[in-house]
């Protein structure tokens, strides 16, 4: 009889701990950092008359700081620096556009059901400002405006601290080039939205927060 517990204790310990390690990793962190690289696409709306970008642009990078409020809730302070030129069949020029937000984060992985156990989804929105630097000879079109940026997140975690994540994101820029005339009479001038589409790492800072 002795001999039959302790395999059913020790059958019992190794489901226990197959089932408890698969449920922290779909867990938050409360503090994470997050690191991403990609492309970006310029509307062509936010060019001067007959100058636009290339359709896809590198590189993107964003740099992030995330805190989670509860499982579902939390916000985040973001980075953002894009790197667009000309096309072919436009004069030549450069912008460096930056930015800076701050967001709502809302992780509905839990009702989700469908997904695989390491996967999470997570959405993202909020205010923010807009620097545009124009290179060159074309400093002088310079600009700040405010945006409104939405995306979505999908992560793969690799283990409890640890996960790769795509991030699709749409930068609203809350301004016009009607608003700069006559000062935008010129190439480098850029007031329009950015998508992009970036590929990174994020890493959490603390421990398991919300584990069962």
């Amino acid at each position: 009889m002795q001999y039959y517990f302790k395999q059913y204790l020790f059958v019992f310990i190794i489901v226990f701990i197959t089932f408890n390690s698969q449920a922290q990793l779909k867990d938050t962190a409360k503090w994470k950092a997050l690191f991403a690289v990609g492309f970006n696409y310029p509307t062509t709306d936010g060019f001067v008359k007959s100058s636009y970008a290339k359709p896809v642009n590198f590189p993107t990078i964003n740099l992030g700081i995330q805190h989670k409020l509860t499982p579902q809730y939390g916000v985040k302070l973001d980075f953002g620096f894009n790197r667009f030129k000309n096309a072919d069949d436009t004069p030549e020029f450069k912008i460096n556009y930056t930015r800076i937000n701050a967001q709502f984060v809302y992780d509905p992985t839990e009702y989700l059901t469908f997904l695989p156990m390491r996967l999470r989804t997570v959405a993202h929105a909020g205010p923010g400002v807009s620097f545009v630097k124009p290179l060159g000879t074309l400093g002088d079109n310079k600009q700040t405006f405010v945006n409104l940026l939405a995306g979505l997140e999908v992560h793969y975690a690799i283990n409890e601290k640890v996960s790769v994540y795509t991030d699709v994101s749409y930068i609203y820029g809350l301004t016009s080039l009607e608003d700069y005339n006559p000062v935008l009479n010129g190439l480098g001038a850029f007031n329009g939205s950015v998508f992009n589409l970036t590929f990174g790492l994020a890493v959490a800072l603390d421990g398991c927060r919300y584990c069962n």
